[in-house]
């Protein structure tokens, strides 16, 4: 069965390279930017399995045009893919409220926007499958990236609730959790406007991290994490919810469960620990007591 897409932010890195393996594999793909332009090459390398649309994430109007326009190019959606993000960097008390609401606005609620404008599509033809690009950052929260975790933990909270939620309809969802892979993110990520000295030892080392991971020889093809995700929509069972991409991924990851479990443990012997003994009766003979 040939496949139909929607799958934001594809100007470049891993939306694009899962467009390219999804077309590769026979599937029509509704692709977005905010840059339309950015898209022609993939359109023109897949014509006729692309469908370039341009969306501004944080704009309800294209929001609705974009599904839209989707579902009437390709005749339906089966597979939503929420891609597109943007990451900020900077202490938590560097950040101000604008930036917040603007990083929670493109990493959760356009997210939740398309998921709630495509799921009566879903609904209606009984099944469909919505992946929601997370990060490790959903589950483990770097220093200088706390509105960025704050964004990625929201996802897959809503994703939880939303595979209970639509479940039983037919329809899968499934959370992507890339480790590091070569792509311009972290050459993009913005820097809060305020910035103090006093996080400078606490933040630089992520910073650093970020910018230069595209140049790291260890780090992962787009083309590897694209076909990871295309296997995840090709099966027939149903998986896990979150599914960590990269080698790196799962080291990170198992690290940080470790730690999450001692955690737990620390936190129920300060919560549980054993009662105090009662004071001893003064009125008890003193040879009972002792016997006790």
């Amino acid at each position: 069965m040939v496949r139909r897409w929607l799958v934001t932010g594809c100007s470049s890195g891993l939306g694009r390279a899962l467009a390219e393996a999804a077309a590769r594999a026979g599937d029509r793909v509704a692709v977005t930017a905010r840059d339309v332009a950015a898209l022609d090459r993939l359109r023109d390398a897949w014509p006729g399995q692309i469908v370039p649309i341009s969306l501004e994430l944080r704009d309800t109007a294209q929001c609705e045009e974009a599904v839209r326009t989707a579902a009437d190019r390709l005749g339906g959606i089966d597979v939503l893919v929420n891609n597109a993000g943007a990451g900020l960097f900077g202490a938590v008390e560097e950040v101000s409220d604008t930036e917040v609401r603007d990083q929670l606005e493109t990493l959760v609620v356009a997210p939740w926007r398309l998921v709630r404008l495509v799921l009566p599509l879903l609904r209606a033809q009984g099944h469909g499958h919505i992946v929601n690009v997370s990060s490790l950052a959903g589950r483990m929260a770097f220093p200088g990236l706390g509105a960025y975790a704050a964004g990625k933990y929201a996802l897959e909270g809503m994703s939880q609730a939303l595979a209970a939620e639509v479940g039983p309809a037919g329809i899968r969802v499934t959370v992507v959790e890339p480790g590091c892979f070569a792509t311009r993110y972290g050459t993009t990520v913005s820097e809060s406007r305020s910035r103090l000295s006093a996080y400078a030892d606490a933040t630089t080392a992520t910073l650093h991290g970020l910018r230069g991971m595209a140049d790291d020889p260890g780090t992962g093809r787009p083309e590897e994490y694209a076909e990871r995700v295309l296997d995840i929509v090709s099966r027939d069972a149903p998986g896990p919810l979150r599914v960590p991409i990269g080698d790196d991924a799962y080291a990170y990851l198992e690290a940080a469960e470790q730690e999450s479990h001692r955690e737990l443990a620390a936190a129920r012997a300060l919560v549980q620990r054993t009662p105090a003994l009662p004071l001893p009766d003064p009125e008890e003979p003193q040879t009972a007591r002792r016997v006790a």
